[in-house]
């Protein structure tokens, strides 16, 4: 009996061990069939692209627990379902094989004189051998903008090169769908959305039936961002999905009137995060119900003008933009004619003025409402496609709840709102430019990831019709040498072939998506070794900007139903312009001064408590200079917070922590006529 303690000790040693191994054989990858390769499938179709790339995907984290591997931040695999199914030719995979996948749209043969789309986006007369499969002689290529790019195959030579995350946007274009000559199915946008959403599960299973059945594969569609860490861990691929698209739940605006209302945005994004979509746009090409948006230029611009005019029975309307960040110049491009066509007869695209032109559609009262539905859902904000006005009101928005969750993934956001997105703690991707722009551009903005500790990413906005970097040419200085080793130098990458065609980064620029890792290699080439370090570390700054969305919790307005006072009250007999107006919780009842500059509002908080932020949201007649003060007794006051340069809208002050019972805000010079006027003013802890 003496020594049956030590036994009980050894068998629950053994118990321990054993279990040890059972979780370490779960947490592990799985295996291919016979103890082959982790990362080999089971069975992969036969024919199939091949993927050139040798040697273990690197797995783990690094010496401080981080995530390691790049970030794609906006891509398209599923576009092909968008647009009514046919301005973009071929399948990112199919159950009948590659050839059936990789075949052009039907009207494209016999030598793509129909491809009208083709003439409207890359010029020319539209004519290309349609033959994808095996011969591929004209497509993909880097400046075909109605190929499919996304094949899955190539999508898994960017994870073996190094790619650990991708953010798959859900896209299509109800307008652009309507006015296409050539379709196979109707154009309503939520419908796609539902579609290509389903699509990207049917493609996660695809890949997992190679590996051996449910949840082996390499493609992982996460839906939070502990379950991307993990997923990465594991070195293999996770996919966020996305929307990108111009009438999200209906959303769209005719002749100014929305055609949505809050109902239709609360079940909307109730939808759309039940199918998995963790981020979006909430307007794109097109001004709608919640936004107005950043112009295209030339060409395309003109063309996007004029459909535009048909979805909304207006066109863009400009005006001189008030601060240095501006929207893209629309220009004085004609409008294609197969556009043109379109339009009523008589009407016609309005002129606009030269210089700094801004959208005069902002973010509407809808738009903030959806925003702020995607703040309580922990939903990340796409600041591209929105214009200047949108942009800056949704950051003003944000910064006034300190909420992380806010991305710029293909360089569609004025650049100088770079650092205000990396102070909320967001993220910020450059588009796949060539490797010598690409380059300049991180390096221009390296000193400010230094100074937030934040890495890079970058948005190949494949399939989305954009166009992609060209090749460098052979003959330059330093051309990518095949094979080359992949940046954790793990693997070995040969160039990329599919049936009787080689890609070749130097002479065919970032053709598919199967050339990333070729093109990474070129930017390491061009821009260095630290260009690529940052983009190596975008994975986890892509997932620390998901993980902060999700756990932000809103702060306790301490000033909510607190008394206040002022230092005058403007008259009016019909509205009550109080102070108490402006801590009343409501959107529309304010607080009016005086006509005069020396004004203050005065908060009083139910009790001293240490602050650090107030935010004013302001009407029209705001603060030009103004200072916030505290006091603990209402007698001694001190300035914490001061701007001799208030914009009015919403404005977010942050101080170090104070103790306060009493708030003042302040006015020293008005920026209109009137007096100072405040919607709402809020005070939160530290």
């Amino acid at each position: 009996m003496t020594r049956l303690p030590h036994a009980r000790l050894r068998l629950a040693t053994l118990l321990a061990a054993l279990l040890a191994l059972v979780a370490a054989a779960l947490a592990a990858p799985a295996r291919g069939a016979g103890g082959a390769n982790w990362w080999d499938p089971v069975a992969r179709p036969a024919p199939d692209a091949a993927i050139g790339v040798t040697g273990e995907p690197f797995t783990g984290t690094d010496a401080q627990g981080r995530v390691r591997g790049f970030v794609d931040a906006h891509d398209h695999i599923l576009a092909n379902e968008a647009f009514g199914g046919r301005l973009i030719c071929g399948e990112a995979f199919s159950e009948a094989g590659v050839a059936d996948a990789l075949k052009d749209c039907p009207e494209h043969y016999p030598d793509g004189s129909l491809a009208v789309f083709d003439m409207i986006t890359k010029g020319g007369d539209g004519r290309h051998d349609p033959v994808g499969w095996p011969t591929f002689a004209d497509w993909p290529a880097h400046d075909s903008l109605t190929h499919q790019q996304n094949y899955y195959a190539w999508v898994e030579r960017a994870w073996r090169g190094g790619q650990r995350v991708l953010v798959n946007d859900l896209v299509t274009n109800g307008v652009i769908c309507s006015v296409y000559f050539f379709k196979d199915r109707g154009c309503d946008e939520m419908t796609s959305i539902r579609l290509q959403a389903k699509l990207s599960y049917d493609m996660q299973a695809y890949v997992d039936r190679m590996y051996g059945g449910p949840g082996k594969g390499w493609f992982r569609i996460v839906t939070d961002s502990g379950q991307a860490r993990e997923v990465v861990r594991q070195g293999r691929l996770a996919v966020v999905l996305g929307v990108e698209t111009s009438e999200p739940f209906g959303c769209k605006q005719v002749l100014d009137v929305a055609q949505c209302d809050r109902a239709d945005i609360d079940r909307g994004l109730d939808e759309l995060y039940g199918l998995g979509v963790r981020s979006m746009f909430l307007c794109h090409k097109f001004d709608n119900a919640l936004c107005g948006v950043r112009f295209d230029e030339g060409s395309l611009g003109a063309a996007i003008n004029a459909g535009q005019f048909l979805s909304t029975g207006t066109f863009w309307q400009t005006e001189q933009c008030t601060g240095p960040q501006h929207d893209n110049p629309i220009g004085l491009a004609p409008t294609p004619a197969s556009v043109r066509n379109q339009l009523p007869p008589g009407v016609a695209p309005p002129s606009y003025a030269a210089g700094d032109q801004c959208n005069v559609r902002g973010l509407t009262g809808l738009g903030e409402y959806a925003l702020r539905g995607m703040m309580r859902r922990g939903m990340m904000l796409e600041l591209d496609h929105m214009s200047v006005k949108a942009a800056g009101r949704a950051l003003d928005v944000l910064e006034s709840e300190a909420y992380p969750g806010v991305l710029s993934s293909h360089s569609w956001m004025d650049l100088g709102w770079t650092e205000r997105v990396y102070r909320l703690g967001g993220f910020v991707a450059q588009y796949m430019n060539g490797a010598e722009a690409f380059s300049a551009e991180a390096r221009r903005t390296d000193a400010l990831r230094d100074a937030y500790g934040v890495g890079y990413g970058y948005g190949t906005d494949m399939n989305g019709v954009g166009g992609w970097p060209g090749p460098r040419g052979a003959d330059t200085a330093n051309p990518v040498r095949y094979p080359f080793r992949t940046a954790d130098g793990g693997s070995v990458v040969e160039r990329a072939t599919a049936g009787a065609r080689t890609w070749d980064v130097n002479t065919d620029g970032a053709a598919h998506y199967g050339l990333v890792p070729d093109w990474l290699e070129d930017i390491r080439l061009v821009g260095g070794q630290d260009v690529v370090d940052d983009l190596f570390r975008g994975a986890e700054s892509y997932l620390t900007t998901w993980g902060a969305s999700e756990r932000h919790r809103a702060e306790v307005n301490l000033a909510a139903g607190t008394p206040a006072a002022a230092s005058s009250v403007e008259w009016n007999p019909f509205v009550d312009y109080g102070p108490g107006r402006a801590v009343d919780g409501g959107g529309s009842s304010r607080w009016a001064s005086d006509w005069s500059d020396d004004q203050w509002l005065r908060i009083d908080l139910p009790a001293t408590t240490l602050v650090g932020r107030v935010t004013l949201d302001w009407e029209r007649a705001h603060a030009r200079a103004y200072r916030i003060e505290v006091s603990t007794d209402g007698t001694t006051w001190r300035t914490v917070w001061s701007t001799a340069s208030g914009d009015g809208g919403l404005d977010t002050a942050r101080f170090p922590a104070v103790p306060a019972r009493h708030v003042r805000i302040h006015g020293e010079r008005r920026a209109t006529g009137w007096g100072y006027s405040l919607y709402e003013a809020g005070v939160f802890r530290a």
